[in-house]
């Protein structure tokens, strides 16, 4: 998302202990001390020790901050390798695909490469709901298309679906997806430029869009034509635009998933509308339409936390129910866009901010019972790191909740790092 919609994120009161990287006893006795002092309270700035599990000279990094690395053993860390990380992709430039064995020595080990990626959310390489301590599934090219990938990391067996995925529901059963060619023109950094694409000159396609398959047939269809968004309650915002979509991610039970619908005149900034639908594509509903919708994530069935303008209170953080009454979450506390989802037990968020005036991207944890933010750590982002290839935080919970991985380039390489969060999630 645009980093002109983060604010700075500044300490609303004094702590002795900034700039210190502390042990994790130090750290639990400093949130100890902070129950009964508020000096560790809302955006007491700490440095939670964050280890590297991947290493230089060669970068590494997993993607977006809506999957799980782990399997479901917790010892396998899925990332990704390349060269460089400055740059672009070009044409047919491909990285490898792997994971950390984090019971021997953070071992990497390859099993991949692919044409198929993007530096924000990679190759969509995620572990498969229906076998998560052995199935991973990723984006490819075959045969001048985009595909799927299942491979079974122990024995190498595969097997290869005709559409690339983007989000899975949890189970494992079924995938959206959406057109990767134009997303790549549309909003670099997020699309793919292995193939060229399809519909270059067709500001709303018929015959492409949102697209629903079954990840054990490869049975798929087109269930959000992209010109459906475009003649949905069009305006004058629309003129002259072309229309894509991102951002697709299922509900906890896998009964809808949601999706923004974005447009934009070339060298304008974009406009988004939240949508949310059934599977089939049915019941489709227009959720949130003020222009602006950054990140979210389903906090159950039924509700969506998302940072959007309001009418009223500006950007803020809001649960947003399926008819799209809306309710700020975090007022003072939340105040800039960042990646945020809930713990696996819905009682935590993780959140990130984009880099302040010192290029420092906060990460955090919020207590939505309490109203409290806890800021565990602080990484600079290096100048170089700008643009479609910036390194964004995009932190992650382990399946339990007791860990968190980042993706940073605050060292001499782009790498990915852990933090245990176990004794303040827990506290």
């Amino acid at each position: 998302m645009r980093a002109d919609l983060a604010t700075q994120s500044v300490p609303l009161v004094p702590n002795t202990h900034w700039g210190l990287t502390m042990n994790r006893r130090e750290f639990v006795s400093l949130l100890g001390t902070a129950a009964s002092t508020h000096i560790f309270g809302q955006e007491a700035a700490t440095k939670l020790p964050a280890r590297a599990i991947t290493s230089g000279p060669k970068h590494h990094f997993v993607g977006y901050y809506d999957k799980c690395p782990w399997d479901k053993t917790g010892r396998y860390h899925l990332s990704m390798e390349i060269d460089f990380c400055d740059r672009q992709p070009k044409t047919g430039e491909e990285l490898t695909l792997g994971m950390v064995d984090l019971k021997d020595k953070d071992r990497y080990i390859p099993f991949d490469k692919t044409a198929a990626w993007c530096w924000q959310q990679g190759t969509m390489l995620q572990w498969l709901g229906s076998a998560p301590d052995k199935e991973v599934v990723y984006n490819s090219v075959a045969d001048k298309e985009y595909v799927a990938i299942v491979r079974d990391v122990h024995s190498n067996k595969t097997r290869t679906l005709p559409r690339p995925i983007y989000a899975l529901s949890n189970d494992g059963k079924q995938a959206v997806s959406l057109p990767f060619d134009r997303l790549q023109r549309l909003r670099p950094g997020y699309g793919y430029c292995a193939l060229p694409e399809k519909f270059p000159n067709d500001p709303a396609p018929e015959k492409d869009g949102i697209w629903w398959m079954d990840m054990s047939t490869g049975k798929h269809e087109l269930v959000v034509p992209t010109a459906k968004l475009a003649k949905n309650k069009p305006d004058e915002r629309f003129a002259g635009s072309h229309h894509w979509m991102n951002h697709l991610q299922f509900n906890p039970s896998g009964t809808r998933f949601l999706f923004l619908h974005r447009w934009r005149v070339f060298e304008k900034p974009w406009m988004t509308r939240l949508y949310t639908c059934k599977p089939d594509g049915s019941d489709l509903r227009l959720t949130w339409d003020t222009g602006m919708v950054s990140h979210f994530d389903w906090r159950d069935d039924e509700t969506i936390l998302a940072w959007v303008k309001t009418k009223d209170q500006g950007n803020k953080f809001c649960l947003i129910d399926l008819e799209g009454k809306g309710t700020v979450l975090g007022g003072d506390v939340l105040t800039s866009d960042g990646h945020c989802s809930y713990s696996p037990d819905r009682k935590w968020i993780l959140n990130d901010t984009y880099p302040d005036k010192k290029r420092l991207q906060w990460l955090m944890l919020f207590n939505p019972k309490t109203g409290r933010r806890y800021d565990l750590n602080q990484f600079h982002l290096p100048p170089m790191l700008t643009g479609p290839f910036r390194c964004d935080l995009h932190p992650r919970w382990n399946r339990d909740g007791t860990q968190v991985c980042i993706d940073s380039g605050h060292g001499e390489t782009r790498q990915v790092y852990v933090l245990d969060v176990n004794e303040i999630v827990r506290a």
